[in-house]
């Protein structure tokens, strides 16, 4: 599964194969069940319905070896590892894992929908030939006995058993309700809407998969129905994820028990009035690269949560940095703690999980990169850039991108603040190298009042920019990307380039559809493969 996961060429056709997959299984049990002999008689009081309810398990099966092998981080980041060697197509499939992740669980919810319904009519019809509302044959099958060479073929064993109590009394409908109640609540958390407001929400609702998954193994060794035998087999097809996702949350313990110190007394610091916070830790024995990112947990305000963040620092620190921004109450609440604080006090005892790898880890192989960062989404780019300018200031021969540009798209004008600071420091250093044309940054505010705008009219004509202080002025508006991706084509007409995204998914369609445009046809000439960070 890994294997088909990593080695297909691209994610259309990672989609294809899949699917192709989840028709064949549902095709294949669906005539098993309609057409099989064995299956007759029970066929004879459900009808099709047998069928409609065996095809969605077995897909149900085949998803649920699937769903959890996206979120297992440590083993990806091995993969990832592993395949350093090959093509970048191969790992650019592991920077999917999410899109697979949801992919996969609406799928679950899908056929777990058509089961359900199947199974529903399934007992109604139990319900019914028990009585004698069809023929004879049927209520006389509905009769039979474990008894002798007959075994029987209607859970109802009486009349007075009604289809809500059996439900309620068998195995296989209480796991089934249980583990229907627990997916639904799963989905629904995980709307973009409650995920970004209420990530708490999402993040204890989501571990409800620990009861869907025990579930899942107990529904499918009581399954009520004459055809145990596929149903039996649910835990051999979840068995070896589950033990894998045990391993991963064992290494994630053991990295928590893990000493993690401030660099210095108060490196934690406020950025005001933008509300982003900048920790700098230092643990025995990490080691990152470019892009990365890691899990933070601060027991202070939560035993349970952990929330990803990306890495500021360059690989050439001998520290690692995040900064944070104040978005819901996680976040909110590390700060406060934070602010409060007494002079040169020792910040609150953090956990970390990681480093886990990003698509911003392959910027390098690349000979010349579009890096496009929307508000905190600079986060993988700072540490990019600062490990750029260790390597120019080391002067490392191993330095294969010759040209960068860089685009960072702001609301508002207070979040350019951490990040300048940076960009000025590289400013100078390419001039003073005398290598101003490696580095092209553009920086664009989509947000302003008519103060602001009457401040940049009385500065026009200052040299440096009256919002970061540098001497490549602010744009106001979105960036024009016909434009911006003619000009890089022009610019590198014989080059490979990889542009990176952290930003929101609209941004990254637009992206991805100007990467394709704007790549020339013949192989001898600008090519663009994009690449979206994700969490």
């Amino acid at each position: 599964i890994l294997l088909f996961w990593v080695m297909t060429s691209s994610w259309l056709d990672l989609q294809v194969v899949w699917m192709a997959i989840n028709i064949f299984l549902f095709l294949w049990f669906y005539f098993f069940y309609d057409l099989g002999d064995q299956f007759f008689y029970t066929r004879h009081i459900l009808g099709s319905a047998l069928a409609w309810a065996r095809a969605p398990a077995a897909v149900l099966n085949f998803n649920c070896l699937l769903i959890l092998l996206p979120v297992c981080r440590n083993l990806l980041s091995l993969i990832r590892g592993s395949f350093m060697c090959c093509g970048r197509t191969m790992r650019k499939q592991l920077d999917k894992n999410i899109s697979f992740h949801k992919l996969v669980a609406y799928m679950i919810g899908l056929m777990t929908a058509v089961h359900t319904i199947a199974h529903f009519l399934n007992v109604e019809w139990y319900y019914n030939s028990r009585l004698g509302k069809y023929d004879d044959l049927s209520m006389a099958l509905s009769s039979l006995d474990d008894s002798g060479n007959t075994t029987f073929l209607n859970p109802i064993r009486s009349t007075t058993t009604t289809p809500t109590l059996l439900v309620f009394t068998s195995v296989a409908g209480i796991t089934g309700v249980i583990i229907t109640l627990s997916l639904i609540l799963i989905i629904t958390s995980s709307m973009e809407v409650i995920r970004r407001s209420y990530f708490e929400v999402f993040w204890f609702t989501h571990h409800l998969f620990i009861v869907f998954f025990a579930g899942l193994v107990i529904h499918g060794a009581g399954n009520c129905i004459s055809c145990v035998p596929l149903s039996l087999q649910t835990w051999m097809w979840v068995i070896g994820p589950m033990i894998l996702y045990v391993c991963e949350r064992l290494l994630r313990f053991i990295r928590y028990m893990q000493t993690v110190k401030y660099r210095k007394v108060c490196t934690a610091i406020v950025i005001r009035p933008s509300k982003v916070l900048e920790l700098q830790l230092v643990k025995n024995g990490f080691k990152m690269d470019v892009g990365q990112y890691v899990f933070l947990n601060c027991p202070a305000i939560s035993q349970l949560e952990w929330h990803p963040f990306t890495m500021t620092s360059a690989p050439e620190e001998d520290f690692f940095s995040v900064h944070i921004r104040s978005v819901g109450d996680w976040t909110q609440k590390l700060i406060s703690i934070v602010e409060q604080l007494p002079e040169g006090a020792e910040g609150p005892k953090m956990g970390v999980d990681g480093p886990f790898g990003t698509a911003s880890e392959d910027v390098f192989d690349y000979e010349v990169a579009m890096l496009v960062g929307a508000g905190i989404g600079v986060t993988p780019f700072a540490s990019i850039l600062k490990s750029i300018w260790y390597k120019f200031k080391d002067s490392n021969p191993k330095l294969r991108t010759r040209k960068i540009y860089f685009y960072w798209l702001c609301r508002e004008t207070h979040a350019f603040e951490w990040f300048a600071d940076l960009l000025q420091l590289l400013e100078r250093e390419m001039e003073e190298r005398g290598m101003g044309s490696f580095l092209t940054y553009k920086l664009y505010l989509t947000g302003w009042d008519q103060s602001h705008a009457n401040h940049v009219m009385v500065h026009a004509d200052a040299d440096t920019d009256v919002v970061t202080g540098l001497k490549q002025k602010t744009n106001y508006g979105r960036p024009n990307w016909d434009k911006e991706f003619e000009q890089v084509r022009k610019e590198n007409p014989t080059s490979v380039v990889g542009t990176f995204l952290c930003g929101p998914a609209v941004l990254a369609t637009v992206l991805s559809k100007k990467c394709v445009k704007y790549t020339d046809v013949d192989p001898r000439k600008t090519k663009f493969y994009f690449n979206k960070e994700n969490f």
